[in-house]
């Protein structure tokens, strides 16, 4: 009867015993410690070795009751776990080993992986960007904080990692084009999950609207000042390589590239040669555009004219169709006008006085368009001197029309004499005109400042005055005698040449 009590006693019951148990946590998300106890209800069973099993494959064995500890888990860490437990020493075959009943892990998904978003999601060179790295903690776990890194082609863009689930890029430019990705983790416990990759790739938008325009002070180049030739593109993404070309010859006058819609060239002390036809290009790679053609014409610094000067305003246009009827204006008060039947100028005269200071403009028109001038401004100073030149105002930024193209208007000024200073008429002062008789009291020979000259060159300085004149005068038969009075009259502040006319 002793026999089969113990028999009884250490029957095996299906296998598992009740004797043990596994101890597991009850819910489990990424990144938590999963610590597995095997523990036994008899004290007096004495342990030789414990083992952990996941799924039926071993995990850990050990020579007594530890525990098995998976320090941070992941979803693949789901399974069915149990232990088993050899005793030391036994009585019976079936006493060989223990094994606990089996438990079921779940782990849970903290936070599912980031989807990186991109607005606009079609970038365009220079415009802004917006990446969202996309995600969202479990409810059971929103206390956790999660932080996110944005990255393109394997380097950290931005400041790093960021609270922020947002990056805004101000810019994105062709070079910024390539592969990106982001990264979300929490501090405590760290679980860092990475986004699909995406390519993104930065649109250039060619150049377009090319045109060419001149800056110069009060819209006007002066010889001798500065001129600056703007060339600008409406639209046109990335680094612009803006040049500048003379039409004549077609040659480059100027280049630079530079991230801008817009491109200056600057003409330090422009001159005379430098008027022309120019015109500008614009390329970011998508091939060059060219500007409409721009005239410039460069305008020489004119004297100061004064109180009883006599002007000449010239209107002049490059080209159009005779007839030409040409109206002159002063501060946009018409003054007269004059036709040209066949073409070319057309003058008016003005004798100045205080009045005539302001601003002077011409018109040309042949019927098929009229087309203005620039505006020429005109101060006056003082009384006249003894002066006698021609100063040319060039009007500025011809205008193309059917009709007449780029009217100019232009300034020719006859100074007259004051006495008292030196003068080259002083010894032509009693030479007869061509047409007239010999000089009498009662018929005196005109003096030379009535003659038409045929060349006029004056530097009209504060100092000496220092100039050429040269007029045509047919002498009379005594000529010899017309020479010695021209000799006996000269002034010795004149050197005199005599030109043979052929």
């Amino acid at each position: 009867m002793l026999l089969w009590s113990l028999l009884v006693i250490f029957a095996p019951v299906d296998g598992k015993s009740d004797w043990l148990t596994l101890v597991a946590p009850s819910a489990v998300f990424e990144g938590d410690r999963i610590d597995l106890t095997c523990q036994k209800k008899n004290d007096w069973w004495k342990v030789k070795r414990v083992s952990y099993y996941k799924d039926g494959e071993e995990l850990q064995f050990s020579s007594k009751l530890s525990n098995c500890s998976i320090q941070r888990a992941v979803l693949s860490d789901s399974g069915t776990y149990h232990c088993a437990v050899s005793p030391v020493w036994s009585i019976f075959p079936f006493q060989k080993e223990k094994t606990s009943r089996s438990v079921r892990i779940e782990v849970q998904e903290l936070f599912p992986r980031p989807v990186l978003t991109v607005s606009p999601f079609r970038a365009i060179e220079g415009n802004p960007v917006t990446l969202t790295c996309e995600t969202k903690l479990s409810p059971q776990r929103s206390d956790a904080q999660l932080r996110f890194c944005f990255f393109r082609d394997g380097r950290a863009l931005g400041s790093g990692w960021s609270s922020s689930p947002e990056l805004r890029v101000p810019a994105m430019w062709s070079g910024d084009s390539g592969s990106y990705w982001c990264e979300a983790e929490t501090v405590t416990p760290s679980v860092r999950k990475q986004s699909l990759q995406s390519q993104i790739h930065v649109r250039r938008v060619p150049v377009s609207n090319v045109s060419l325009e001149m800056r110069a002070p009060r819209g006007q180049v002066i010889e001798g000042r500065n001129l600056v030739l703007l060339c600008s593109v409406t639209e046109g993404t990335g680094n612009i390589t803006f040049s500048w070309h003379r039409e004549a010859t077609g040659t480059s006058v100027g280049k630079k590239t530079q991230r801008s819609l817009s491109g200056e060239l600057e003409v330090p002390a422009v001159q005379e040669r430098d008027a022309g036809r120019y015109y500008c290009r614009a390329d970011n790679g998508h091939g060059p555009i060219q500007s409409k053609v721009l005239s410039i014409l460069v305008r020489t610094p004119r004297a100061q004219a004064v109180e009883g000067d006599v002007v000449e305003l010239r209107c002049e246009v490059q080209r159009g169709s005779p007839p030409i009827l040409y109206r002159f204006y002063h501060e946009d008060v018409p003054l007269g006008n004059s036709s040209a039947p066949s073409g070319g100028g057309a003058s008016f005269n003005l004798s100045l006085t205080a009045e005539h200071s302001g601003n002077y403009s011409c018109e040309a028109d042949n019927g098929l368009g009229a087309q203005r001038s620039e505006v020429v401004p005109l101060s006056l100073s003082g009384t006249s001197s003894y002066r006698e030149e021609h100063v040319t105002d060039r009007a500025l930024g011809l205008l193309g029309v059917p009709a007449c193209v780029g009217a100019a208007l232009l300034f020719y000024c006859r100074f007259h004499k004051t006495p008292g200073r030196h003068s080259v008429t002083n010894a032509l002062r009693d030479v007869p005109s061509a047409n007239s008789q010999a000089s009498t009291p009662s018929n005196p020979s005109p003096a030379i400042e009535d003659l038409q000259p045929d060349y006029v060159n004056v530097d009209p300085g504060d100092g000496d005055v220092v100039y050429s004149f040269v007029c045509s005068i047919q002498l009379p038969e005594d000529s010899e005698n017309t020479r010695r009075t021209i000799l006996e009259n000269k002034d010795p502040h004149v050197i005199y040449s005599g030109v043979k006319e052929m």
